[in-house]
C-alpha cells in the first residue's frame, strides 16, 4: 500500500480493513435530477452501501494488476485474484476458484445459487488493468484511489475494478431485501487488456462453467455521465508484431548514410502506408465505409471529450459515429527504436512496432489479420525484410436489442436515472469474451453496461470513476436481476 501524501485538497481512499469482512440529441449532465434519485428502500440501501463500496474499491486499485510479467510482477495480480476469491467467499459464493487459463493468468468464478428453477444470470467484469503509462503525469498516485472534484481516480476505478465492486454492491443490496431471485455466476477475468484470449479458450473448453439466460457485461459505459446507455456492438481487434530488418548490424551514418536502407525509414513508410491522407485507415482488402445508424457523436463533443488541441483536425471521413463504432481503425501502439537521449549517429538494422486494429462488427478479425499482414508485407520498400507475429485477437460483437432482457434493463435505468430512457451506443473497444459466448450460448442475452463513459479516460492518465454512476448503475442491476425472473 502506497504511503505517499496526496496533494493539498485531494483525498486518498485507504481502506482501514478489508472491506469484504465488514439517435437524438444527447443531453450532457441533468443537474436538476442528479440527486433525485428513487428513493425506494433498495435505492436506499444502495445508497448506504457506497462507503463499503469505496473501501474495496480503494482495496482493489491498490493492486497493480497489470497482466504483463514484463512491467509489473506477477504477483501483484495473483494477489488481486486471491482477494478477489475472498470477497466471493464472504458474500456467500459457492465453488469459488482460480481458473487457470491458457495464457498462464487466473480468472476467478463464483457461483451464487438462487431459488430452485430460477434463471441464470452471469456477472462479468476483469481485474487487469492498463499500465499507468507516464506515473509523473498522473495528478494522484495512480494505484491510490484518491477522491478529487467529486471523482475517484486511479488505474482500473472505471475499467474495470469498479465493475466489479458495482456486482458486488448490487447482490448485497438485494440480500436485504428478501435475496437474490436469481442463480448467479461470477466470472472477473485476468488478462482482458492483453487481449491474450486465455480466457475465451478455457470458456471453449469447459462451455458448462458460464452457461447462463442473462449475461451482463460490467466493462462497458454510458455515453455520458447521467445518460444511461447499454452498449450494442462491440469492435473486434487483432494486436500484431511487425519487425523490419535490413542489415546484419547499425552502421555509421556518416560513412554509410544514404545508401545504406535503414530499417527504422523502412518501417516508418510501412506505418505510413495504413493511412489514407485524411488520416483514414487503409488496410487492402479491408471495407471502410460502412455508417452508424442510431444514437450520433457531435464533433464537438468528440474534440472536447478527447480533448484534440486547438486547430488539429478529426480524422477519417463520415460521421464521428461511423468512424467510432462501424468502421476498422488502426493504431500504432508502440515502436522499438531508439530514444533520442542517447541516440548516435547510425543507420538502423532493425526495428520493430506494435499494431492494433479494431475490426467493426460483420468483419471477422482472423480474415482482417491475414489481410494486416499481407499489407504490411506488401508495404515494404528497398526489399526490406518484415516479419509478422500476431499476439492478440478477438471477434467484434453485436448485441440482440430486441430481447427481453434488454427490455427489463430499460426499465431497470430508467428508474435509477429518475426516468431518463435509455439509450443505445456503439463502442469503439473490443470485449473479446462476449463472442465467444455468444457462440456458446446462442439463447443467452448479453447486455453491456458499465462506468467508463468519456470523463473516466480509461487506458490514460488520471483515469477516474464518477461515484454518482457508480451508485446509479448498481441501482439499475440490482432491479434488473430482481425482476429478470
Amino acid at each position: 500500500m502506497h504511503t505517499r501524501r496526496a496533494p493539498t485538497g485531494h483525498r486518498v481512499l485507504r481502506p482501514a480493513r478489508p472491506a469484504h469482512e465488514a439517435g437524438r440529441p444527447v443531453p450532457t449532465r441533468r443537474a436538476h435530477k442528479e440527486r433525485s434519485m428513487s428513493d425506494s428502500p433498495l435505492a436506499q440501501t444502495v445508497a448506504a452501501l457506497q462507503p463499503r463500496a469505496r473501501t474495496e474499491l480503494a482495496e482493489l486499485v491498490a493492486f497493480k494488476s497489470v497482466a504483463d510479467p514484463a512491467q509489473f510482477p506477477p504477483s501483484e495480480c495473483e494477489a488481486a485474484a486471491e482477494w478477489i476469491a475472498a470477497a466471493l467467499r464472504a458474500d456467500g459464493f459457492q465453488d469459488v476458484a482460480l481458473l487457470d487459463t491458457p495464457d498462464g493468468t487466473r480468472s476467478v468464478y463464483g457461483y451464487l445459487p438462487g431459488p430452485e428453477g430460477a434463471k441464470t444470470v452471469l456477472l462479468y467484469a476483469h481485474y487487469d488493468v492498463q499500465p499507468p503509462l507516464d506515473e509523473a503525469a498522473w495528478i494522484s498516485p495512480p494505484f491510490e484511489l484518491t477522491e478529487r472534484d467529486g471523482r475517484w481516480y486511479g488505474r482500473g476505478a472505471a475499467d474495470c475494478k469498479g465493475g466489479l465492486i458495482m456486482h458486488l454492491t448490487a447482490l448485497r443490496a438485494l440480500k436485504e431485501h428478501g435475496g437474490v431471485p436469481v442463480n448467479v455466476k461470477v466470472i472477473v477475468e485476468g488478462s482482458e487488456e492483453q487481449g491474450t484470449g486465455g480466457l475465451e479458450r478455457y470458456a471453449e473448453a469447459h462451455p458448462e462453467l458460464l452457461a447462463a439466460d442473462a449475461i451482463v457485461i460490467g466493462d462497458a459505459g454510458n455515453f455520458r455521465v447521467g445518460l444511461p446507455t447499454v452498449t450494442a456492438t462491440l469492435r473486434g481487434m487483432t494486436l500484431v508484431q511487425v519487425q523490419v530488418d535490413t542489415l546484419e548490424g547499425n552502421l555509421h551514418s556518416g560513412q554509410f548514410g544514404g545508401v545504406a536502407p535503414d530499417a527504422l525509414a523502412a518501417l516508418i513508410r510501412i506505418l505510413d502506408s495504413l493511412r489514407a491522407e485524411d488520416g483514414s485507415t487503409t488496410v487492402n482488402g479491408l471495407t471502410g465505409d460502412a455508417t452508424w445508424e442510431g444514437l450520433q457523436y457531435p464533433e464537438e463533443e468528440f474534440r472536447r471529450d478527447a480533448k484534440v488541441l486547438d486547430g488539429v483536425e478529426l480524422i477519417g471521413n463520415g460521421s464521428v459515429a461511423d468512424r467510432l463504432w462501424a468502421r476498422p481503425a488502426v493504431t500504432v501502439l508502440g515502436i522499438d527504436c531508439p530514444p533520442v537521449v542517447g541516440a548516435t549517429p547510425s543507420v538502423h538494422a532493425g526495428a520493430r512496432a506494435l499494431v492494433s486494429l479494431r475490426v467493426p462488427p460483420g468483419t471477422d478479425a482472423a480474415a482482417a489479420t491475414k489481410l494486416l499482414a499481407a499489407h504490411l508485407e506488401n508495404a515494404a520498400p528497398w526489399g526490406a525484410r518484415v516479419a509478422v507475429e500476431q499476439v492478440g485477437q478477438g471477434q467484434p460483437f453485436r448485441a440482440d436489442t430486441s430481447s427481453p432482457a434488454y427490455a427489463s434493463m430499460a426499465a431497470a435505468l430508467r428508474e435509477a436515472y429518475d426516468g431518463t430512457e435509455m439509450q443505445t451506443s456503439g463502442m469503439g473497444g473490443s470485449i473479446p469474451l462476449c463472442n465467444t459466448l455468444a457462440g456458446l450460448y446462442p439463447d443467452a442475452e448479453i447486455l453491456l453496461i458499465g462506468l467508463s463513459e468519456p470523463e473516466a479516460q480509461i487506458h490514460a492518465v488520471n483515469e477516474s470513476v464518477s461515484p454518482e454512476e457508480l451508485q446509479r448503475l448498481t441501482l439499475a442491476e440490482a432491479l434488473f436481476l430482481q425482476r429478470y425472473v
